[in-house]
């Protein structure tokens, strides 16, 4: 692979090792991709429920079967964790790649009016019961009409996001959503 990203450092290589890959090949069925934020949960969910404190890579097998897996198979499954090498100057790291995953934490750029009440419409009109302002940068510049803002907010449920798009498209505030994955997102996490 030309390009990697080294989140999962443990499993992060460009060339399938020699010794390796004929082994894979002859008894793998299927080899699938997981996102990094399902490592992350995974992770955090280790610690919490088992006291097991994994690297990424050692979280990546039982993230694959919660996650990925297409069914759910007959019988026992095991998953091997393995590796403790994780800096836990990386913990809001992970936590906030976790969040992000399962649709709790959410980023928007809003250009509030140059007047004052703006942002007290945004969270009166805007924010909903169980919703939480955990990042604002707002920017001004030398338009004296407009500032944009970087917005992250956290919801109490996931399923809560759709009421919080509508509220933003019915508000005279310009809003505009940062996927996950988009280059702009790349300056957030």
């Amino acid at each position: 692979m030309p390009e990697l990203d080294t989140f999962v450092d443990g499993a992060a290589v460009g060339r399938v090792g020699e010794a390796t890959f004929p082994l894979v090949k002859e008894l793998v069925d299927e080899v699938v991709a997981v996102d990094e934020g399902a490592i992350c949960t995974e992770m955090l969910d280790l610690y919490q429920t088992d006291g097991i404190i994994a690297e990424p890579a050692g979280a990546l097998a039982g993230a694959a079967a919660r996650e990925v897996l297409p069914y759910a198979p007959a019988g026992p499954v095991v998953c091997v964790v393995s590796g403790g090498n994780n800096d836990v100057s990386r913990y809001n790291e992970v936590l906030e790649r976790s969040l992000v995953h399962i649709g709790l934490r959410h980023y928007f750029l809003v250009t509030f009016p140059q007047r004052p009440g703006a942002l007290r419409h945004f969270l009166d009109e805007v924010l909903g019961e169980g919703q939480d302002i955990i990042a604002f940068e707002y920017i001004k510049k030398n338009n004296r009409e407009t500032g944009p803002a970087l917005v992250g907010i956290e919801l109490e449920r996931a399923g809560d996001l759709d009421d919080l798009l509508f509220r933003m498209k019915a508000s005279p505030l310009t809003v505009e959503r940062i996927p996950p994955g988009s280059p702009l997102f790349t300056f957030i996490l």
